[in-house]
């Protein structure tokens, strides 16, 4: 009698095994169905832009003349601290870090 209920187990886990089996490979079929029958989407790039041609190609760069003049604008001056705020304390952007939690030393032996 065990014989038959062991049997009958195994059929039945077979038999469940091959319908899974067979629906995986039906829903495959079907994807690649779907795949081949779909209108392929090709995506198109647009031209590049053209630049505009120069509207006149004979302009030479200026000549260089040797001894030329120099600018007669100052220099810019670097720039200077605040005077007035070293004197009262500048102010931190920031407030002040939390002091880091120290752990006992670790002893050697």
């Amino acid at each position: 009698m065990a014989l038959n209920d062991k049997t009958r187990a195994f059929r039945r886990d077979m038999l469940i095994a091959s319908a899974m089996i067979a629906a995986g490979f039906g829903i495959s079929v079907f994807s690649v169905a779907e795949l081949r029958a779909g209108a392929p989407q090709i995506a198109q790039a647009t031209q590049p832009l053209q630049a505009s041609p120069p509207s006149s190609q004979d302009t030479a760069p200026a000549e260089s003349k040797p001894g030329g003049e120099r600018p007669t604008t100052p220099a810019p001056e670097p720039a200077q601290p605040n005077v007035q705020a070293q004197k009262e304390g500048a102010k931190p952007a920031l407030p002040p870090a939390p002091a880091e939690k120290m752990a006992p030393p670790i002893q050697q032996k």
